[in-house]
């Protein structure tokens, strides 16, 4: 369960960091040519600036994430993304008008696919934890003097 949790992590915190970090280097440059950004202008380097370093960030605590998936780590920020990823994504579903059918295609996978992906990711960091939890409860509890 650790390696596909570690394995979605790192799908998720990749595009993460890219695309934080081009935001923050290059935002107009972004905004040209990322598919489906310029259907919702203007450009503002102060949004794209703050985008992109949130989405860097975001994509730094995943990373932490994959290299230690401890569930102190990889709740939080499974749950961080999801604030950001489910918004994000009704965002773009219902603004689609004027998009080509290949920015309509990209872009409903990439927030889809993201959200989709983070929910599945945090379900299975829970149920980790939890089934962590009753074999540690069941270890503990054998060793425990019986009642008289």
């Amino acid at each position: 369960m650790t390696l596909i949790l570690r394995i979605g992590l790192a799908v998720l915190a990749v595009p993460d960091v890219i695309i934080g970090a081009w935001n923050v280097i290059a935002p107009e440059h972004f905004y040209e040519n990322f598919p489906g950004v310029t259907l919702t202008p203007p450009f503002a380097e102060h949004y794209a600036r703050d985008f992109g370093g949130t989405l860097l960030g975001l994509g730094v605590i995943l990373c932490i994430a994959v290299v230690k998936p401890r569930t102190v780590l990889v709740v939080p920020a499974l749950i961080g993304l999801a604030i950001f990823a489910l918004p994000h994504a009704y965002f773009h579903v219902v603004h689609l008008e004027g998009a080509s059918p290949f920015e309509t295609a990209f872009t409903l996978t990439a927030v889809l696919g993201q959200s989709v992906l983070t929910v599945a990711l945090l379900v299975l960091a829970i149920l980790r934890w939890r089934t962590s939890r009753s074999t540690e409860t069941s270890a503990s509890s054998e060793d425990a003097p019986a009642s008289a």
